[in-house]
């Protein structure tokens, strides 16, 4: 409910004799009213309900003012809500200068007493102020209050009655009244509005309107602007619209024939500016508002304008006359379309001069990038850039590439920066490009930083399995930094780390495994052996091999790696933690399970402790410690963890980050794991359709997601849908990644498994074979999924009954790389040990008994 002040004060004024001529008998009392019409009248419902409530239960004169942004519709308002009311008297003042106060009440006396007509017209008014004090049923409407002061003289001298004051200003009325701002309309409201203007002489086509009242920030007399314009040209709305954005100076000044020209947007708010002229800085900060999104705009983006108390003084004066809202939560909000007439030149308008509008666009990028944070992996400073993306986002819409400066272009990688990390690869894409285009043009093609910005482009191409673009261009970077910058400059380092990284992601091992090599050994020659930047290539060096299979050369590194850290960095640092998580996943990827899960239980703890609940890699140990419980089965475990870690990871990044979406995936495989397939299935067809709407049909993520779905499917024993599922994602898997890709021939091998399932062995057996001498071509015969590929052969030749003999050789060849790679007492190791002694047995007993076999 809105408050009212209610006034008691009695004030004695003693008039000529003349000016106490009786009243006209009823003058009054038939009702004086000079209200005006107000037949387009829309909505407002909400408003009216509380304006009624405001004057409904004070004693005294009761005084209530609506402010609000000139054009939003206070008159309207005022005029409306007073045409309904049951006072007898109703009288509307013009009260924008002492002047025209003055000049209502004399006006008003003579409604009241028309013999006054001969006495001066300052006894006139007295008359009036006079008669108001004397009555209690009577209502004043003091529209477009410019200065308080100027109705204060008249408030002091009454004790009954009601005042609804209409005013730009939104402070200054502490001692007098209470306040209430009025708003745009609603997005409903400025539609029958536009509607009804437009078919007011008969019917026309609405389409477009509410996109037009979008445009114009659904302000009233924008809205009705538009509309008029569109009646009385024959345009359509859509029409307006393109108008609107291609000649937007003259659209925001026309009005229909008829129509009052002082009553456009652009002249209401250059009279408003005109009374901030002798507030300068005002007129800045308004250009440099007009660039942002309308809507919480940080305050502290213009704290470098001015000193403080100057900068307090103009701000306050925008919020005064309704320029600018306080949130009164450090942030602003400025109407959208006071922003585009701020940032649109017009020669003729002295406010909206092209060089200072100009000025303010290279200040408002120059203030985003000061503010915006630097280290965007960190938690505590997303919400910052989140608070900042908006503003961003309006800018490089609004400005023209061309202007973009040095100071648009880092702030758009800083933001892509953490757009990548928080998943959004589509957003990050967009900025950079915008950002490396600012580079080209001012710095060039092979200036360092052009480099930067090409190897943030090719990073975010990486990640989101464009590797087709993502590996020529980094092939590009490298050899542009080595000729410009020299083989061992940090930034050369980094492009061969990601390019050595493309190729692993690829499949392309025999590359990436020398190239992370050689950049070990440079980081050691340049950098030492204790430097972070060599203990973390010694890392990637070790993944590389636990990718390509060789985990008895990985484990060592990631022990050495993790020593190092330890001794230069502390437990505690961020990357010991990391690198602590990598030597737990070579444990569990040797089957050292026992090992595995105690280093990310300690890791798990320390990373709460060091980092948080909701830190990014907290969720990782839990994710992966979760994985571990369920590799060494133990589902009671595994399952409330995977569960917890994809709650906390929708609470922290929400649906559609990529990592939620493989949390959710982990889970879903666990619930499978577990048995409980029907819960299983919907998770995997929930994550897939996520990675089809987030990540598109050909990312590797999402073919992924599809496989697995395929795989679900063949273990309810739906093989028919599991071998339709499989067939296209491998046709997908070759068109995208390629046939020697990896996750090609793991689908490949798992649509194997499907024809088995489905009892098409001619097929099945096929694809065995062919997967077999794929992997051990373009992995290698030691590599894990080549061995894997090997038992499921062998596998098949003896459930398949086709030829067990045909099974031993590669049973044999199973255990003994298993005994090569895992040792002797390797749990595995003596799995295949048994299973090659039951396929001698088995073998020597068909040679015995060469019948049928079954």
């Amino acid at each position: 409910m809105i408050n009212s002040v209610a006034i008691h004060v009695q004030h004695a004024v003693v008039l000529p004799a003349e000016a106490y001529g009786a009243i006209p008998e009823g003058a009054a009392s038939r009702g004086v009213s000079n209200i005006p019409a107000t037949r387009l009248f829309v909505g407002r419902d909400g408003e009216l309900d509380a304006l009624d409530a405001a004057f409904a239960a004070a004693s005294g004169v009761v005084l209530h003012t609506v402010h609000g942004l000139g054009g939003v519709g206070k008159s309207a308002l005022a005029a409306h809500w007073a045409a309904r009311r049951p006072e007898r008297l109703r009288w509307w003042i013009t009260a924008d200068s002492a002047a025209t106060v003055n000049a209502g009440l004399v006006a008003l006396a003579m409604a009241l007493q028309p013999g006054l007509a001969g006495l001066p017209a300052e006894l006139q008014r007295e008359r009036a102020v006079q008669w108001l004090a004397e009555n209690n049923d009577w209502l004043l409407v003091l529209d477009n209050v410019e200065n308080p002061h100027d109705v204060s003289a008249l408030l002091n001298r009454v004790n009954s009655g009601r005042v609804l004051a209409t005013s730009r200003r939104a402070t200054g009325w502490h001692h007098l009244a209470a306040t209430a701002r009025l708003g745009a309309f609603a997005p409903a409201e400025a539609l029958e509005l536009f509607t009804r203007v437009l078919t007011h002489d008969g019917s026309r086509t609405c389409d477009g309107a509410d996109a037009v009242c979008a445009e114009v920030g659904h302000l009233a007399l924008a809205v009705e602007q538009a509309a008029a314009y569109c009646a009385e040209t024959g345009s359509s709305p859509r029409d307006y619209l393109l108008m609107l954005q291609a000649w937007p100076t003259r659209m925001y000044a026309e009005t229909a024939e008829g129509g009052d020209a002082g009553r456009t947007v652009a002249r209401i708010w250059r009279i408003t500016l005109d009374r901030l002229v002798d507030t300068p800085l005002a007129g800045d900060l308004l250009r440099t508002l007009a660039w942002y999104a309308p809507d919480r705009i940080p305050r502290d983006l213009l704290d470098d304008g001015a000193d403080p108390p100057e900068l307090a003084r103009a701000l306050g004066r925008l919020v005064a006359y309704s320029m600018v809202t306080d949130n009164h939560d450090g942030t602003l909000t400025v109407h959208r379309l006071v922003q585009a007439l701020a940032r649109t030149p017009d020669p003729g308008d002295p406010h909206r001069q092209p060089e200072p509008i100009h000025r303010a666009r290279d200040r408002a990028a120059a203030r985003l990038a000061d503010a915006f944070p630097r280290d965007v992996n960190l938690p505590r400073h997303w919400p910052r850039s989140r608070a900042l993306l908006p503003h961003l986002d309006a800018l490089v819409r609004h400005g023209n590439p061309e202007h973009d400066t040095l100071a648009t272009g880092y702030v758009l990688e800083l933001a892509a920066l953490y757009q990548q990390h928080q998943g959004a690869l589509g957003s990050a894409d967009t900025y950079l490009q915008r950002a490396l285009a600012v580079r080209r043009r001012l710095h060039g093609e092979v200036h360092p930083n052009t480099l930067t910005t090409w190897h943030y482009v090719a990073d975010v191409y990486r990640e989101s399995g464009d590797l087709a673009r993502a590996v020529p261009m980094f092939e590009g970077i490298v050899a542009d930094r080595v000729r410009v910058l020299g083989n061992d400059h940090p930034d050369t380092l980094a492009s061969r780390t990601s390019l050595a990284f493309a190729y692993q992601k690829a499949g392309d091992l025999a590359r990436a495994v020398p190239m992370f090599e050689g950049i070990v050994a440079d980081r050691v020659r340049v950098l030492g052996n204790d430097h972070p930047d060599t203990t973390r290539a010694l890392n990637n060096l070790a993944f590389a091999f636990l990718g390509a299979g060789n985990p008895a050369r990985a484990v060592p590194m990631f022990e050495r790696s993790l020593a190092d850290l330890i001794r230069v960095l502390g437990n505690d640092h961020p990357d010991t933690l990391k690198l602590r998580d990598n030597l737990a996943h070579a444990y569990q990827e040797t089957r050292d399970l026992a090992r595995a899960a105690g280093l990310h239980e300690r890791n798990l703890a320390d990373r709460v402790r060091v980092l948080g609940n909701d830190h990014p890699d907290t969720m990782t140990s839990l994710n992966n410690l979760a994985l571990t419980y369920q590799e060494s089965g133990d589902p009671a475990r595994a399952l409330p963890m995977f569960e917890r870690n994809l709650a906390n990871l929708i609470r922290v990044l929400g649906n559609d980050h990529p990592d939620t979406m493989t949390s959710l995936n982990n889970l879903a495989s666990a619930y499978q794991a577990a048995g409980d397939t029907a819960r299983a299935m919907v998770l995997f067809e929930r994550n897939l359709a996520d990675r089809v709407r987030v990540l598109g049909n050909d990312h590797p993520d999402t073919l992924q997601s599809r496989d697995n779905l395929a795989f679900a499917y063949r273990s309810a024993g739906d093989t028919a849908r599991a071998v339709e599922v499989f067939e296209r994602n491998v046709a997908d898997q070759v068109r995208v990644l390629g046939n020697d890709h990896p996750d090609t021939m793991t689908s490949l091998n798992n649509l194997a498994l499907a024809y088995r399932s489905a009892g098409d062995s001619t097929r099945a057996m096929a694809l065995f074979e062919r997967v077999l001498a794929d992997r051990a071509r373009v992995l290698g015969d030691d590599h894990p999924d080549t061995r894997l590929s090997r038992s499921a052969l062998a596998s098949a030749f003896l459930l398949e009954a086709v030829d067990p003999t045909r099974a031993l050789p590669l049973f044999e060849r199973v255990l003994a790389d298993q005994v090569r790679v895992f040792g002797d007492d390797h749990p595995d190791t003596r799995l295949w040990r048994n299973v090659v002694a039951s396929t001698h047995r088995r073998v020597a007993w068909l040679r015995r008994d060469p019948g049928p076999r079954g």
